[in-house]
């Protein structure tokens, strides 16, 4: 793992920050993605990580991709032909996506400051999003004349609806915080100072409960998001068939006879 990610773990709960100040934290170079693909990866390969917290270094969430690199055409986006372009976002960016959507582990955005383009996909790839009041989103693709190329056309809209996602898209205008809140794009506005503290309350309440059923849980929400309900029943009976085999579930009920807190070990 390279600069652009610290991670660091408190208890059963990982932080995971983007690192690169100076420009919003926005994601300009392959290896950037990289970085926050190893991440991702390390938090889900750590079975005493329970949740983790996505969050920024500095006044940004993410200022999404670097116009800069688009211009010298040096960085996740354009090159010189339509078929290396392609190419160069599957392998990037659009990994990153997909390593969200693999990551087990439950996930929070603390929304730090500006989440602008990729970046406001980045916390919708997220399980749960809160929000300093200084937070600004804009899916702003449009304001420089591409698409949304990591996938955001899908995330957003599951998060806030087809109309909503269509006239941040469309529009490419930017929303404050109470007002992403309103259309429930994030849950909870905190004060700026209060953001980390508050993300870490949620995600030491996750992280209190079995580790595994914690798993199999989210990724029933996610194929949820897809599939048949059929096709949810039957993937809920069979992770309901692991979660009664845990030794975690079986802690759980004689906790709850004994009348006890129970003490859960991850097994």
């Amino acid at each position: 793992m390279g600069d652009f990610v610290k991670l660091e773990e408190r208890g059963k709960v990982a932080i995971m920050t983007l690192n690169s100040p100076e420009t919003l934290n926005a994601i300009g170079t392959q290896e950037d993605c990289e970085d926050v693909i190893a991440a991702l990866h390390a938090i889900g390969d750590d079975t005493g990580v329970s949740c983790a917290i996505l969050t920024g270094t500095g006044k940004g969430f993410s200022a999404g991709g670097n116009i800069k690199a688009m211009k010298e055409k040096s960085g996740i986006g354009p090159r010189d032909k339509p078929d290396e372009t392609r190419s160069n976002y599957r392998r990037g960016v659009q990994r990153i996506t997909r390593a969200f959507m693999d990551c087990e582990v439950p996930l929070i955005a603390a929304v730090n400051g500006h989440a602008v383009g990729l970046g406001c996909d980045l916390a919708c790839l997220c399980d749960i999003r809160l929000a300093a009041e200084s937070a600004k989103f804009s899916a702003s693709f449009i304001k420089v004349g591409i698409v949304p190329g990591d996938g955001g056309a899908w995330s957003l809209q599951r998060v806030v609806g087809y109309s909503q996602a269509a006239e941040m898209f469309l529009t490419g205008d930017r929303y404050s915080a109470e007002e992403a809140k309103g259309f429930g794009l994030v849950s909870r506005v905190v004060p700026d100072a209060e953001l980390l503290d508050a993300s870490l309350e949620i995600a030491e309440r996750i992280a209190a409960n079995p580790a595994r059923s914690l798993r199999l849980t989210k990724r029933l929400l996610r194929e949820a998001q897809h599939s048949r309900m059929s096709d949810i029943l039957e993937l809920s009976a069979a992770y309901q068939a692991l979660a009664h085999t845990t030794d975690d579930h079986a802690e759980a009920v004689d906790a709850f006879m004994e009348k006890r807190p129970p003490n859960f070990t991850g097994g």
